[in-house]
């Protein structure tokens, strides 16, 4: 029996969380580690759930975690939870397997985007129920963008081989959105691995929509990103 939030609710939303994090630093999972007392997953969780489209959460959690995180989530929200893959890509197609084919729209959010407010993720299922195959929150890239490439004579440091035009750039958040038979479809037939599943939609050849982003659905990758969102939770 699959654990639903909104019985009227036509949005499923998967949560991959059986990575390491090595770049947050030595600990256990990523998605486990404490942010201002509590794991960063239930945070996520606790937004996704108050999403008023989202009838189903699915977490791929660790395999060895998996007992741990259904008790660790219990209280915070109904979610079904299920082992997890080697990579992020497996872990989403085993969250997605089992989701019911009549929920007709699946968002693929990061639990380490635990501050996203409810109002992108319903965002993001709107544009999808509108007709979007695809859709994806981004934001505006504000750096100034080089290429570059080795110096001559083999020396250690990089040369500028050119100034990216950053208008044309942004950087994408979670959740992506996507209908379910284009999620199932494109992940099906994947050959390769990719950092994102709007990634594989873009391979197969159909469009992505982009809805704008919200600064608070940063990516906490870091120990510093963990500083900055403490600091953003101690907002009123």
């Amino acid at each position: 029996m699959t654990a639903q939030l909104n019985a009227r609710g036509d949005v499923a939303v998967l949560v991959p969380a059986a990575g390491a994090g090595l770049r947050l630093g030595p600990g256990g999972p990523k998605a486990l580690r404490p942010l201002a007392g509590e794991p960063l997953l239930v945070h996520a969780i606790r937004r996704v759930a108050a999403a008023p489209s989202v009838r189903m959460i699915v977490v791929a959690a660790p395999a060895a975690e998996v007992g741990a995180v259904r008790e660790l989530l219990a209280p915070v929200a109904p979610v079904t939870v299920v082992a997890g893959g080697a990579e992020r890509q497996e872990s989403v197609a085993l969250a997605l397997a089992a989701v019911p084919a009549e929920i007709e729209i699946v968002l693929v959010h990061d639990a380490a985007r635990a501050l996203t407010p409810p109002r992108l993720i319903e965002s993001v299922a709107a544009a999808v129920r509108a007709g979007h195959p695809a859709v994806i929150p981004v934001l505006p890239v504000v750096d100034t963008i080089k290429q570059v490439g080795p110096g001559e004579g083999g020396g250690p440091g990089e040369v500028v081989l050119g100034t990216v035009d950053r208008s044309v750039l942004r950087s994408v958040q979670t959740p992506q959105g996507f209908r379910h038979d284009v999620l199932a479809s494109v992940h099906g037939s994947a050959a390769h691995a990719h950092t994102d599943d709007a990634g594989l939609v873009e391979k197969a050849g159909l469009p992505v929509t982009c809805v704008p982003g919200s600064e608070l659905a940063m990516k906490i990758t870091r120990p510093l990103d963990l500083i900055l969102a403490e600091a953003l939770l101690a907002v009123p």
